[in-house]
Parts: structure tokens; C-alpha cells; sequence
């Protein structure tokens, strides 16, 4: 099975917090603020909570109303939920992932582009990985006084691939021209 993020973020909540509603562990999630450093949409937990259910991970413990929003539904995290979780998590201490990226295969086929509308095109990329470390970085500083444990640790991992994406995108855009006349 592939490693999930959104299953491990899951049944961690449930492991750590005991008994709460969906609703719970997306706020956590957006506390967090895992969409940063993680593969995980808040959004996308309330589909996971109900695979998870189905499968015998979670069980529904209650339904509760406060008020006038809708019914909420508490999960609570199963002996088998446990066990995926040991499980999940061991596979995701070990597992390195280093996804392709798709701009290497493209870079391959430029053939046809002049230089400019090349460097045009890094140069945006550029800025958006720019504009994720700094987003990260601002995250890390304000809420420093909050992590936990690793969770620092966790959020470093990330400013580190950033701050490398970066300076390879740098290189590639002071290397340009010289890379670009040889083609030609």
C-alpha cells in the first residue's frame, strides 16, 4: 500500500487526542498548518475518516450537536487503526521520497525555445518556490514558540529542500546563457 499522509495525520489526531469529530481534525490540520510541509489538504481528511471507517480503522463513537451546525460525527481510533498507524508510520520514517520533477523532462525538450522565453519561464518558478520558503520560514518564526518535540525538526526538512529548490533554479538561471549558446 502507498504511504498515505492523510491516513497517518488521521490516526495520529485520533491516537493523540482521543475521540473528536472530523471538523476537530481539520482544525488541527489547519493549525498546523500542514499544507505547508506536508502532502496533506485539510479538505480532503473528511474522505479519509470515512475509507478509514469502512475499512475498520475508525469507529463512529457518537454523533453530536452544539447549537444550531449539523450533526457531527466522533471517531474514535480502532486496535486495527493502531496497528495501521505503527505501520504507516514506520513505513514513513524510512521511505525516502524524492518525486521526479517534470521540469527536468521538459528542460530535455527546449529546444525550440529561445533563450528569454526560457528564463522567463524558470524565472516564474523561481519565484514561486521563492514565495513557499518565505511563507515557510514566516510560519516557522511565529510559530516557534508553539512546536513540540520533532516538529521543528519537520518543518527544517522542509525550508532545507526549499532553500535547495532555490539555489538550483539560481543555477540554472546563471548558466542559461552559456547552456543556451551551445545549443544553438
Amino acid at each position: 500500500m502507498a504511504m498515505s499522509s492523510a491516513r497517518l495525520f488521521a490516526l495520529s489526531a485520533l491516537a493523540r487526542l482521543g475521540p473528536v469529530h472530523g471538523y476537530q481534525i481539520r482544525r488541527e490540520a489547519q493549525i498546523d498548518r500542514t499544507e505547508l510541509w506536508t502532502d496533506i489538504k485539510p479538505g480532503s481528511l473528511y474522505g479519509v475518516l470515512h475509507r478509514m471507517e469502512r475499512e475498520g480503522l475508525v469507529e463512529v463513537v457518537r454523533t453530536e450537536r452544539e447549537g444550531n451546525p449539523p450533526e457531527r460525527t466522533v471517531y474514535g481510533i480502532t486496535e486495527q487503526g493502531l496497528l495501521e498507524l505503527k505501520t504507516l508510520r514506520d513505513a514513513a520514517l524510512r521511505e525516502v521520497k524524492l518525486l521526479p520533477d517534470p521540469v527536468d523532462l521538459a528542460l530535455q525538450y527546449t529546444h525550440d525555445l529561445d533563450e528569454e522565453h526560457l528564463a522567463g519561464a524558470i524565472g516564474a518558478r523561481r519565484q514561486v518556490v521563492a514565495a513557499r520558503l518565505a511563507i515557510l520560514e514566516q510560519e516557522f518564526r511565529t510559530s516557534g514558540p508553539y512546536l513540540r518535540g520533532l516538529e521543528p525538526m519537520a518543518i527544517q526538512h522542509g525550508l532545507h529542500r526549499l532553500r535547495a529548490e532555490l539555489a538550483w533554479h539560481d543555477a540554472l538561471l546563471e548558466e542559461l546563457p552559456k547552456l543556451m549558446g551551445g545549443s544553438g
